[in-house]
Order: structure tokens, then C-alpha cells, then sequence
């Protein structure tokens, strides 16, 4: 499933979520300027988040805990990313603020970071995405937004009954307005099982998905969200 929008309003300008969609979609075209390809591999390994040296090294390269979040491996990745940071990220800044949003945002992509390298802190190969970050968006949204609606794109493949009602009748079929509570929380439990899918196979059989980057977003998003939202005011007389 695929969200394009919700119907949740929101009061005043998302100025961080789009400094962030701007600030990735500016490192893509930079990363992927070089010609050569072993420049392309180069900036990752440069700025793409490594396990191995951060866990294992004896001074800790920290800094990549950060810029990897600005990093994606294509187009794809890039796209799917801001796009979940598009339908979800205005509401949640406008209830914690623009300073609180930002704060929130970096810290939860480093805890995502964390948490995924933890499960293979010996690896070198370069973690990039700004999923993790995301995830903890999507925490978020879950605790404050539970009965809002969003426009979700559903592949007829998930729900072959929906497919069949399509060919029948008309494409409109393929978009359903699902509770926010439904949406992030069967996508939640899909990235659960994939996460805990992971432990139990080789690393020739890794698929490259951050998965335990997404579940601890995630879960840094439902715990955190409290401390990040600014309290309602009570209405006066």
C-alpha cells in the first residue's frame, strides 16, 4: 500500500518538513553528479553511516549518523521516502513546532541508525536513507492522528477481491480512504516481520532494507512523541 494523501488540515507553513525534502533532494543530485561510478561509491563510503566503524573501530566515526540520513541509494528510494515524509510530516510539525519537528526528526533517524547497525555492527557496508528518520514520523502521526484519513493506493495484488471489483467496474477502486490507526499499523507490522524475518537469514540473503532502522524509528516516534508535541491551549472566556 502506498499512501497520497490525508484529510488532516493543517494550521501554518511545514517549513522543516520541506527544508528537509529540499536538503535530499539536493544531496541526490550532488552524490550522483560523478560520472565515475567509484566517485559515486566513494561519497557513500564517505558519508554513508558503516557499522564496522563506528561499533568496532577504536575511534568512533559518528558523524555519519547524521549525514547518511541525507544519503539514497536511487530514485526510488529517494522518492518513496519523501513522499511518506509529504503525507505525514506537515501535521506532525505543526503540532510539535518547527524547532521541536527538526530536533525530533535527527534524533529519531540516529536512533533508527543505531538500532539497525546494532544487528550487524561488524558490517561495511555503507547504511543510507532517511527511512529511519521517517519512521519516527509515522510513530508519531499513529499517537496523534489515529482516525484521520489517508488516501491509500492499494496494488490489486494485496486484496485480489479489489482487483476483481476494478476490472469489473472502474480504477477508482485502486484508492481507499483507510484510518491512519490501519494504514501505519499493518505497515508497522510489516516492517516487524520483515525485521525479524532478517536475524534468521544468511547475509548472502540480505535484501538490503534497513528493516530494524524502521522498527526503531518507529518505536522511538511512539515513545518520544509526548515530550515533542506542544500542549493544546485551553480555550478561554
Amino acid at each position: 500500500m502506498f499512501p497520497l494523501k490525508d484529510a488532516n488540515p493543517r494550521h501554518g507553513p511545514a517549513v522543516v518538513m520541506w527544508l528537509v525534502v529540499v536538503a535530499n533532494i539536493v544531496v541526490f543530485l550532488i552524490q550522483f553528479s560523478p560520472s565515475d561510478d567509484l566517485q559515486v561509491i566513494a561519497f557513500f563510503q564517505r558519508y554513508g553511516f558503516i557499522p564496522r566503524e563506528f561499533f568496532v573501530a577504536p575511534l568512533p566515526e559518528s558523524s555519519t549518523l547524521l549525514t547518511s540520513m541525507f544519503l539514497h541509494g536511487g530514485p526510488g528510494h529517494l522518492v518513496g521516502n519523501m513522499f511518506f515524509l509529504f503525507v505525514f510530516g506537515d501535521n506532525v510539525e505543526d503540532r510539535m513546532g518547527h524547532l521541536n519537528f527538526a530536533v525530533f526528526y535527527l534524533l529519531g533517524g540516529v536512533v533508527a541508525t543505531l538500532i539497525h547497525g546494532s544487528f550487524a555492527a561488524t558490517s561495511g557496508i555503507p547504511m543510507v536513507g532517511a527511512s529511519g528518520a521517517i519512521s519516527a514520523v509515522l510513530g508519531a502521526y499513529i499517537v496523534l492522528f489515529p482516525r484521520q484519513r489517508v488516501l491509500t493506493l492499494i496494488p490489486p495484488l494485496i486484496l485480489p477481491w479489489l482487483a476483481l471489483r476494478m476490472l469489473l467496474r472502474v480504477p477508482r477502486f485502486f484508492l481507499l480512504w483507510l484510518p491512519a490507526w490501519l494504514f501505519i499499523g499493518y505497515w508497522a507490522l510489516l516492517q516487524f516481520w520483515e525485521a525479524t524475518s532478517s536475524v534468521f537469514v544468511t547475509q548472502s540473503d540480505v535484501s538490503g532494507v534497513a528493516w530494524w532502522a524502521h522498527v526503531g524509528g518507529f518505536v522511538f516516534g511512539l515513545l518520544t512523541v509526548s515530550f515533542f508535541t506542544r500542549r493544546k491551549r485551553p480555550s478561554g472566556v
